[in-house]
């Protein structure tokens, strides 16, 4: 049972944030508050353009994204994930609640995370 999907407040948002042009705060069911930096999620894109579909393969090379990418704009995937537009053009990747919940618990650089109460 270890390898079922995860479901519940885990990975339900409660709230998604835009706090600026660069940082997305989504707290989420369970109460955890995580803050990811519009860099990292751009270099984390899960989309067919970044990663190889038939490897799994990261074919988005990190250093070509800029520390000062922002987010031009945001919008909900059905009632299970994000997608963006990002400042350099791109736009196709769909980030489920499920993964952002996992690159938060990552705890990657550039993610914060904390409880809330």
């Amino acid at each position: 049972m270890s390898n079922a999907p995860r479901r519940g407040p885990a990975v339900e948002p409660r709230e998604i944030m835009q706090e600026s042009d660069a940082e997305l705060r989504v707290t989420w069911g369970d109460g955890r508050e995580c803050r990811y930096r519009a860099p990292l999620l751009r270099r984390l894109c899960p989309c067919a353009q970044c990663v190889n579909e038939f490897t799994g393969e990261r074919v988005l090379r990190p250093e070509t994204v800029s520390d000062e990418l922002k987010i031009e704009d945001l919008g909900l995937v059905g009632r299970y994930a994000l997608t963006f537009r990002w400042s350099d053009g791109h736009g196709t990747g769909i980030y489920s609640f499920r993964y952002l919940r996992e690159i938060c618990e990552g705890e990657e650089s550039g993610v914060r995370s904390q409880e809330s109460e």
